[in-house]
């Protein structure tokens, strides 16, 4: 059998989903039986931040096609790669995607923001949308989810039945980790960070929440709370790609006076386990989330987690997290006030966590996927 995953979106410009690509096809390769080979297509055009040539071998193939997935282009040059290089299955990780390859297909789906979130998207952005991922679960032979809050979004908003829907959820980088105190040091000395700080790490997309949290922090920042153990922590850190789109968090810090919110902007890669692990909590307080892996990477680097009660989040976080309602300041004020005033809780959601974020493995995923190329293939 010859599997073909597509991962074209392995790029700088995809982010979360060449991370899943990426160590989806690490994890399998060990997985693959003997009469197993997995094909990695690749956009040699794109820069990547993941090395594919490094898991080439006797049963992973990896195969060059200058075409991305928003070219038109594609509708005819991967289905012909697909033949050309004999493959079995095709499991494509993104909606923009070859719609007649020609052989039984996978897709993933990771949530249906735009159309759940319609407020913050242009009509004609929606309408893309939702046409090309219609047209991508028709081609689908299975479809994967994240959590099973997406599953249940896709089936109620796409009326898919539920038998070609499956959960495989995600799981941490292995560089996740709780890191050295040397490590934490030369982060905070890098990036001129406090030795105590509350971090926020993702998107300023209207649903990430951005602006709830700046009052919130208003409010921290109003009751001048003092950590019993750690001293005072004053500095919010709010890290990740900016999108000028949507000002609004900055605009209202400045509103608000507030001279102790620190906007770090796009890290490397290399430096999100040191930034995680040096901080003394970790906040998200997302609207809607597919997974809401931050949360997740947070725990499996030893820090105590606050993040929303709705979506998938409470699904991902368990019972090792502080939860709130993301649609009121003053309950994730609490919250935070609550963490940063009892060091007994923070040591005890480091610890529930780290626990926590075990449970989550590339390799079940990995498992899990494969299972279902099988099953898929065998019809």
């Amino acid at each position: 059998m010859r599997y073909l995953l597509d991962a074209r979106t392995a790029t700088a410009h995809f982010p979360g989903i060449g991370r899943y690509v990426a160590n989806l096809a690490h994890a399998m390769v060990p997985l693959l039986d003997p009469s197993e080979r997995l094909i990695l297509l690749r956009d040699p055009t794109s820069a990547s931040p993941w090395d594919l040539d490094a898991l080439s071998g006797e049963r992973v193939e990896v195969v060059d096609l200058p075409v991305s997935p928003f070219s038109l282009r594609q509708q005819w040059s991967v289905p012909r790669l697909l033949v050309r290089v004999e493959a079995d299955l095709y499991h494509s990780p993104y909606y923009l995607m070859p719609y007649r390859p020609g052989l039984p297909t996978l897709l993933t789906v990771y949530d249906l923001i735009p159309l759940l979130f319609p407020q913050h998207v242009s009509l004609r952005a929606r309408l893309l949308f939702q046409g090309t991922m219609s047209l991508a679960l028709r081609t689908a032979t299975g479809v994967v989810t994240i959590s099973e809050v997406s599953r249940r979004d896709l089936m109620r908003i796409y009326r898919l039945p539920q038998s070609r829907v499956s959960v495989i959820p995600l799981a941490a980088d292995p560089i996740f980790s709780p890191r050295p105190p040397a490590e934490v040091s030369a982060l905070r000395h890098k990036y001129g960070l406090p030795d105590q700080y509350i971090l926020y790490l993702g998107s300023n997309k209207p649903h990430k929440n951005l602006v709830r949290l700046i009052e919130a922090w208003a409010l921290v920042t109003e009751h001048g709370i003092r950590n019993t153990e750690h001293g005072v922590c004053t500095t919010l850190v709010v890290a990740g790609a900016w999108d000028p789109r949507y000002p609004e968090p900055r605009q209202r810090a400045e509103s608000l006076g507030l001279g102790n919110v620190r906007w770090l902007g796009p890290v490397p890669e290399s430096d999100l386990p040191a930034l995680y692990a040096g901080a003394t909590a970790f906040v998200f307080p997302s609207l809607y989330e597919g997974f809401g892996l931050p949360v997740l990477e947070a725990m499996a680097c030893g820090v105590p987690v606050l993040c929303s009660n709705v979506s998938s989040l409470p699904e991902v976080a368990g019972d090792a997290a502080v939860i709130f309602d993301p649609t009121d300041p003053e309950a994730i004020a609490d919250a935070l006030l609550r963490v940063l005033g009892d060091a007994d809780l923070r040591a005890d959601l480091r610890d529930r966590g780290l626990r926590r974020a075990r449970m989550f493995s590339w390799e079940q995923s990995a498992r899990a996927t494969l299972a279902l190329y099988r099953k898929v293939r065998a019809g």
